[in-house]
């Protein structure tokens, strides 16, 4: 938890001298404190890196694609010369993304995880996937997981404007 702190706070510091005035002072506090309700409800002290990283990787403001790719980069296993997404790592980062809209309700059960995992492996022989096939699979848009395409897409609109008036 003191490393999360620290990276937090190192975060957010770097955050307010790049946007001025539009970054909360409690920033760091506030998200802690939404990573502990999210990944340490027995209260142990503890939070993986790797949820933590995931939580902060789908609230961030990047691209959908280069959430996908961070997502595998974290996840993934070295074999050899590349690295692969196994089922398990793929169980882990889907329990992971899941304790997100958890957290206000309305996460999904682990028989969705596993529905997800079957359809990402669907047809594959290997124990593992490669980058691509894992993106493909985001792509996709998997139930799981569709939350995450759709705050990317509302977090767009805001940017929207349109040159038109209402009568």
């Amino acid at each position: 938890m003191q490393q999360i702190s620290r990276m937090l706070m190192k975060l957010f510091q770097r955050a307010r001298s790049e946007k001025p005035g539009q970054v909360d002072p409690r920033a760091a506090e506030f998200t802690l404190s939404l990573l502990v309700a999210m990944y340490d409800r027995s209260g142990t002290g503890y939070v993986k890196a790797r949820s933590a990283a995931a939580a902060l990787i789908s609230l961030s403001g990047d691209t959908l694609l280069a959430k996908y790719r961070a997502f595998f980069q974290f996840y993934a296993v070295p074999d050899g010369k590349a690295a692969l997404i196994t089922r398990s790592a793929l169980r882990s980062l889907l329990t992971d993304l899941n304790q997100i809209p958890a957290i206000v309700g309305e996460g999904c059960t682990l028989s969705c995880v596993e529905i997800a995992i079957h359809d990402c492996f669907h047809g594959v022989l290997n124990a593992a996937i490669v980058e691509e096939k894992f993106l493909s699979w985001l792509r996709s848009e998997p139930a799981v997981l569709l939350w995450l395409p759709t705050c990317y897409r509302l977090s767009a609109m805001e940017m929207v404007s349109h040159h038109a008036r209402c009568r």
